[in-house]
């Protein structure tokens, strides 16, 4: 191999290699890394069985470790239903859930969810204040179709919500 074929070949690595920070460089577009958005979660399977089993599986990264703390504390009382586990599946599921949570998850989105949070520890992803600003503009009629059934059923509108891709390319309002 020559010289010149040598150092082609070495730019063309670097450029590979480089590529996912300038995709992300503006932020927008189908063409971005969506890992540095939300990250490459691991995903649990006593999680998914435990809390995917009764409403949509969010991602830990939607809370902080404090949020998720308190969600399996008042499991006597999730929401107004109460939830059973046996304790080594309480343990399992919050080394998950802390593991992943948004003060530790290494994400662009979660960094934010965190900037907006100061020292709060919501009970709901809904009280969020990132999320609650990323969905301002919609009207409430919109969240009280039947289809929609609210602000907590990600899955209705975010069509990429089970991978933990919540941008706008995949967003789908249903009538």
């Amino acid at each position: 191999m020559n010289k010149r074929t040598l150092l082609s070949l070495c730019a063309a690595l670097l450029l590979c290699a480089a590529s996912p920070a300038w995709l992300l460089a503006d932020g927008h577009g189908k063409n971005r890394d969506r890992r540095s958005e939300c990250g490459t979660l691991p995903r649990n399977a006593a999680y998914d069985e435990s809390c995917g089993g009764c409403h949509f599986a969010y991602q830990p990264w939607l809370l902080p470790s404090g949020s998720w703390k308190a969600v399996l504390a008042g499991l006597d009382d999730h929401f107004g239903n109460p939830v059973v586990l046996p304790d080594d599946r309480r343990a399992e599921l919050a080394a998950y859930l802390e593991a992943n949570a948004a003060d530790r998850f290494p994400s662009r989105r979660a960094e934010k969810i965190m900037r907006g949070l100061g020292s709060a520890t919501p009970a709901r992803i809904t009280d969020v204040p990132y999320i609650l600003h990323k969905h301002h503009e919609l009207d409430d009629a919109v969240l009280k179709r039947p289809s929609v059934g609210g602000l907590a059923n990600c899955p209705a509108c975010h069509t990429t919500a089970a991978q933990g891709v919540y941008d706008d390319d995949n967003v789908i309002i249903p009538r």
